[in-house]
């Protein structure tokens, strides 16, 4: 693939999850009811959220506030993608110390924010930090492992070992599930967080592929996953075996825990008619409208292109100018699995 086209691609899957998760995240913990009633068209400002202004160790925090934040601010979900991205531009390799370095910078000193801001920490990725801060954990050692750990933290920053695996031409299911599995256990290391995440790496290798959304679904469906357990693959039933764009809006879960985070997004992608519509969709579910606006807003931006979407949420995009030349550096690199 030349370049020039690579490079839109990034833009458009990193700028479209930044967008996702800043529609959202003004909205995260609304119920469905309430936004039904006041739906988000646009980029909003914040309510009042509480935080971090110092922190002397990675989960002691000894400061916090409740600042009012701009429209077009992201989270934890962008932030934690582009830790990882600019470890893979700096290395360029996966190095596990220098990922979990770059989480720790984010978390206590607010670098890769979008304000400077530290705020909407996910408990399973701080404890993971922390298990590396403080208890001197190996990298894929620190990830939480029991059944009640599959929150969508890895999920929400996995779309960036998709495109390692597509630049490389990484097809053999061993090897994307080992790095897949790797990089989901840095903070979520149950099998449950790690199929997750490879079913989204491999729909998003199928669309930047040029598969349409349909397309890439029935080709993500026929991946191997044998290397699941049987209860671990039931998991993801209605995704793997029926058809997840089929459901009606009310069998659609948008909670936190990674399996209805990922078929929240897939369902709004199939069932979306442009990147507008299906990232509005995706974050008018509610609950954790952040990061299913964002999962669902990488994979809209990678198939409609960076040009389709709205000059007006990019506008108001913060840090916009920053992503778009990360965007570039990480299309340059040259990184080897």
């Amino acid at each position: 693939m030349a370049h020039d086209k690579y490079r839109e691609l990034v833009r458009a899957g990193v700028l479209g999850h930044a967008v996702g998760d800043a529609l959202g995240v003004p909205v995260e913990f609304c119920s469905r009811r309430e936004l039904e009633k006041r739906p988000v068209w646009g980029m909003e400002e914040f309510g009042f959220w509480p935080v971090l202004t110092e922190i002397q160790s990675a989960d002691v925090p000894t400061g916090i506030t409740y600042c009012h934040l701009p429209a077009g601010t992201w989270s934890d979900d962008t932030s934690m993608e582009i830790a990882l991205m600019q470890s893979l531009i700096d290395c360029g390799s996966f190095d596990f110390r220098n990922i979990m370095a770059n989480f720790v910078r984010w978390m206590t000193n607010g670098d890769f924010t979008a304000t400077g801001a530290v705020f909407d920490i996910g408990a399973i990725c701080s404890q993971a930090i922390s298990n590396y801060v403080l208890r001197g954990c190996d990298p894929l050692e620190c990830g939480l492992s029991g059944v009640r750990d599959n929150g969508n933290g890895s999920l929400m920053r996995i779309v960036p070992v998709a495109y390692v695996c597509y630049r490389n031409c990484i097809v053999d299911a061993a090897k994307r599930y080992e790095l897949v599995r790797n990089v989901s256990s840095l903070t979520h290391a149950h099998e449950i967080s790690v199929l997750g995440c490879l079913i989204c790496v491999n729909m998003v290798c199928c669309l930047l592929d040029g598969d349409n959304p349909a397309q890439a679904y029935w080709r993500a469906t026929k991946c191997a996953y044998s290397m699941f357990s049987e209860s671990t693959r039931a998991e993801y039933r209605r995704v793997l075996e029926d058809d997840i764009s089929k459901y009606l809006a009310g069998d659609i879960q948008s909670g936190g825990y990674v399996r209805d985070t990922l078929e929240a997004s897939l369902w709004c992608l199939l069932n979306g008619e442009d990147y507008s519509d299906t990232v509005l969709a995706a974050v008018n579910l509610g609950d954790d409208a952040d990061t299913v606006g964002a999962v669902t807003g990488s994979m809209a931006g990678i198939y409609y292109g960076y040009d389709a979407i709205p000059c007006k949420w990019l506008d108001a995009l913060q840090r916009r100018d920053y992503l778009l030349e990360l965007c570039d550096k990480f299309a340059e690199t040259e990184i080897t699995v």
